[in-house]
Order: C-alpha cells, then sequence, then structure tokens
C-alpha cells in the first residue's frame, strides 16, 4: 500500500482463493487478477521518490509516534497475530502507528505497483501519506495464521477508506489483503498485499473527484 498510496494512493484488496488454518494452505503468494503494466510500476516508483524529496522536513510525524517494541518477546507466531491486531486498532496503515520489532531489517514489502525491502524505508513511505488523509479509517475484518511447506504465515483481510487532502477531494473506498510471512525467529520477512480491483483501477479512483466535491 506504501507504493500505491504514493503516487495515487490505495487499493482494494482481493479475495483470497485459498483459506488458511491448515485448509488449503498451499501458497501465500498474492493473487492478483490482471499483472499490473510495468510503466505503472515505474512510475509508481518514481513518484514515491518525488513525494519522499518534496515532504523532507515537512509534515513530519514524531519518531516518538512510532511503536518501537524494542522490549517485546515474540516466541510464537500467536504472539505476532495479537501484536499486528493491535497495529490494525490502532489503524497502522494511515497513522503510521505500527510495532516495527517484529519486522526483520530486510523484510520485503510488495503490492502489485512496488516492491522494495527495508522498514526503515516502509516506516518512512508511511510518514509521506498521513498528511495527505482525510477521515480515515481502516476496519479489520478477518486476522488468523496458517503455515504451509515453505513458512509460516498471517493473513488478514481489511477494508480501507480515506478522503485524500487534493483540490478534487477523492474518495478511496479499498477491501484488501496482506500476507505476513515470518522465519523461524517470528519476525516478518514478507508483508505482501493483494487487491480485488487492478492498480489501473486504484490508481484511478486518485483522479476521480468525491460526489461531496461535485455537490458543493
Amino acid at each position: 500500500m506504501a507504493g500505491i498510496w504514493c503516487s495515487s494512493t490505495v487499493s482494494s484488496t482481493l479475495h483470497l482463493r485459498k483459506r488458511v488454518h491448515g485448509i488449503r494452505c498451499c501458497s501465500t503468494t498474492p493473487d492478483n487478477k490482471e499483472k499490473t503494466p510495468q510503466l505503472l510500476r515505474i512510475a509508481v516508483g518514481g513518484v514515491t521518490e518525488l513525494l519522499r524529496l518534496v515532504s523532507f522536513g515537512q509534515n513530519r510525524l514524531d519518531s516518538m509516534s512510532y511503536k518501537q517494541g524494542d522490549e517485546l518477546l515474540v516466541s510464537c507466531i500467536d504472539d505476532v497475530l495479537l501484536i499486528l491486531k493491535s497495529d490494525y486498532e490502532n489503524a497502522y496503515f494511515v497513522t503510521g502507528i505500527f510495532t516495527s520489532a517484529i519486522y526483520d531489517e530486510d523484510c520485503i514489502f510488495e503490492d502489485p505497483t512496488i516492491k522494495f525491502r527495508g522498514k526503515d524505508l516502509y516506516s518512512r513511505n508511511l510518514k509521506l501519506l498521513v498528511p495527505f488523509f482525510d477521515h480515515p479509517s481502516i476496519a479489520l475484518q478477518k486476522i488468523e495464521k496458517g503455515s504451509n511447506s515453505e513458512t509460516k504465515f498471517v493473513l488478514a483481510s481489511w477494508k480501507l477508506r480515506t478522503y485524500l487532502k487534493l483540490p478534487w477531494r477523492p474518495l478511496i473506498s479499498i477491501a484488501g489483503s496482506t500476507v505476513y510471512d515470518l522465519n523461524d525467529e517470528f519476525k516478518i520477512v514478507r508483508h505482501a498485499e493483494s487487491w480485488n480491483i487492478s492498480a489501473l483501477q486504484a490508481v484511478g479512483q486518485i483522479f476521480t473527484p468525491s460526489l461531496q466535491r461535485l455537490s458543493e
């Protein structure tokens, strides 16, 4: 989400074909309906970097607002699930408040438009986005643990809604799923989002004036 939000913002997630908790847990790879055009991926990456430069020194969040969790003791997948649930209660997608201690330093973050490595970079991307949200909300629909022959993981399904602070005040309304792959130390090594609409459709929401704006 950090990718599409930075270039246009927001996503709608995919209804997973695979159920977790030991039932049909065959893969943790996001199953997107269509492949994102390479040109769009390049554009998203470029706009993300541009936003980072433009917002440098502006609208910074107090670093103390981030839950570093240095004293956390995580010994099983249930611990990770509970911490993630707490982060969703803090609406971490739209507030930037998340427990970074449960992520590996080189964690991979990806969605249909972008892929990068490093939890510090992810934290910075979230900081870029927060000032653009107007009345944001993210509702956790379901969160559960699962495993397959390769790894243990947590799967969360959510719904996102926010206006953007742009002149035409677009409304972003999306449903999504995030898979959190864990290593043997129960650190998140991959944070992968899936959407139930294409990246182009998600970007299109950014350029669509909201009904509220049209009625003014």
